[in-house]
């Protein structure tokens, strides 16, 4: 065989893998149960907070919602990172408002802290109840969410439960990179290993929704144990299983929503700050970009260019064939699990083209340590000094 035909074959092999796993793991990955009517918990949500003026208000009423409408003991922790813009006011005016709102004073970013990170070690420090959900200013609870997303930790056993919300793509840059997540999740996470062993490298979370328990948090080391990180999604699972503890995701499109970015430059920054870290190496990037390349985007180029030029049907073509199947089915199923637009199945080797050339710019920006979080970061304040 040739070079190109060992390369469609692999391709195939490369596809069909990635999409037996995803739809494997959609079985695995369900929506929480609703809670018995009996289930006490009290749980503190903790928000930080950066220039977050469109956003704040709303997030934190579709917390204080859960309260009214389950009876669930709430209290809502606010940590405003030093904003520029109207936060701070309107913070104050919902701390004002409602007694199950509290501000945590805001203190100077320490030395090797990232600013996110810092700020959830800070609510999490102030936090009062048994439960700590760390969430983002831009997620949106239904009124129901917390109390199931409770009942599903207790009934796993899971110290640590996520998962990724709904996620809304505003224009069609978000939309051709956002839904990533859930392919990428899918496709490579070994789920039934995850719930089978401790083992912190088969595990993984959405830092829009991470729901700790206080005890479990407190012993694991919290934030301080990745202090530095872009990725609390994938490193506090990691720390959680390192201390012994079990963690679990589940599927919470009906109960959680987030619109991450707007617009197709601001999700590409968005993505490029910690896509490298997700993965972890540079011999990582380096297999999947070449997986990808070969399984997810080869095959459809070859494939448009035998039907453009008339090839006979070959057992080449019926590799590209079938990894162009393999990604389309599993694109379509995924899209209509996760309330997405189903068009991006013809866009998918587009859209891994984008993420591609995401994490090898992610990658630039760690070797050059320019990535951070709103500005603030130890990365954000080395450039600063620097540019003095």
């Amino acid at each position: 065989m040739t070079l190109i035909e060992w390369s469609l074959v692999a391709g195939a092999a490369f596809a069909l893998q990635a999409a037996i796993l995803g739809l494997v793991n959609l079985r695995r990955y369900r929506r929480a149960a609703h809670a018995p009517p009996d289930l006490r918990a009290s749980v503190s949500v903790c928000i930080p907070a950066r220039n977050e003026e469109s956003n704040i208000e709303t997030c934190v009423r579709s917390v204080l919602a859960n309260a009214t409408a389950t009876g669930l003991a709430v209290e809502v922790l606010c940590y405003d990172d030093q904003s520029t813009d109207q936060t701070p006011r309107i913070l104050a005016a919902l701390a004002a408002e409602d007694e199950r709102v509290r501000l945590v004073p805001t203190v100077s970013l320490p030395k090797d802290w990232n600013g996110k990170q810092h700020a959830c070690w800070r609510l999490a420090g102030a936090a009062r109840h048994d439960w700590l959900l760390f969430t983002d200013a831009d997620v949106r609870f239904a009124p129901d969410a917390l109390r199931r997303a409770i009942h599903e930790a207790e009934r796993h056993n899971a110290a640590l439960l996520s998962t990724v919300p709904q996620q809304i793509a505003g224009t069609v840059g978000e939309a051709l990179l956002i839904p990533l997540i859930h392919v990428l999740l899918l496709s490579y996470l070994p789920m039934g290993r995850m719930r089978r062993t401790l083992d912190p490298a088969a595990s993984a979370g959405c830092g829009q929704f991470l729901l700790a328990r206080a005890d479990a948090y407190r012993a694991a080391g919290g934030h301080a144990v990745f202090r530095a990180s872009m990725h609390d999604g994938i490193k506090m699972p990691r720390a959680f299983r390192a201390a012994g503890f079990r963690t679990d995701l589940f599927d919470g499109t009906d109960l959680v929503s987030c619109r991450m970015y707007h617009g197709f430059s601001a999700t590409w920054r968005g993505f490029a700050k910690n896509a490298f870290e997700g993965l972890g190496s540079v011999a990582l990037l380096i297999v999947l970009t070449v997986m990808h390349l070969a399984g997810h985007v080869w095959p459809w180029v070859f494939l448009a260019w035998a039907v453009g030029t008339g090839r006979p049907s070959d057992v080449v073509t019926l590799a590209a064939s079938i990894a162009v199947g393999a990604s389309v089915v599993e694109r379509l199923v995924l899209a209509g699990r996760f309330r997405q637009p189903l068009w991006i199945a013809a866009a998918h080797p587009l859209a891994i083209l984008l993420m591609t050339g995401v994490q090898w710019h992610s990658l630039l920006l760690a070797m050059r340590g320019r990535r951070i979080w709103k500005g603030r970061g130890a990365e954000a304040e080395a450039i600063l000094v620097e540019r003095q």
